[in-house]
């Protein structure tokens, strides 16, 4: 789902995008100069790796994403949350679910028999 930062206003702009067994959900909304705000959860249960012994399970996933997307360049140096960077004035709501999904599956994860 692709979205126009251009048209993002302070009124938030909610989106849902559901994807295999995890659902993204949340809004975005502009903040100030080239910066708009995303607030979003991200549920459901994706197929990883224990970390320990190497097998396959399904990992509970129960996230809240904030972080901003810059229009452009961000050139600022003042803000205490993650900036995306966008260069095509518009934001690829699909693409950033998947890459918050490598993100977690990139981390440590033990399966029940190996806690």
């Amino acid at each position: 789902m692709q979205v126009t930062l251009r048209k993002i206003t302070k009124t938030p702009l909610d989106f849902e995008i559901k994807s295999n067994e995890i659902a993204f959900k949340g809004y975005l909304e502009y903040h100030a100069g080239k910066l708009i705000l995303l607030k979003a959860d991200i549920n459901g249960s994706v197929d990883t790796q224990c970390s320990t012994c190497g097998e396959d399970f399904d990992l509970k996933v129960k996230e809240k994403i904030e972080f901003f997307i810059s229009d452009g360049l961000y050139d600022g140096d003042n803000i205490d949350i993650d900036v995306v960077e966008s260069f095509n004035s518009a934001v690829d709501l699909d693409e950033l679910l998947i890459s918050e999904i490598e993100l977690i599956k990139s981390d440590y994860h033990s399966c029940e028999s190996c806690k």
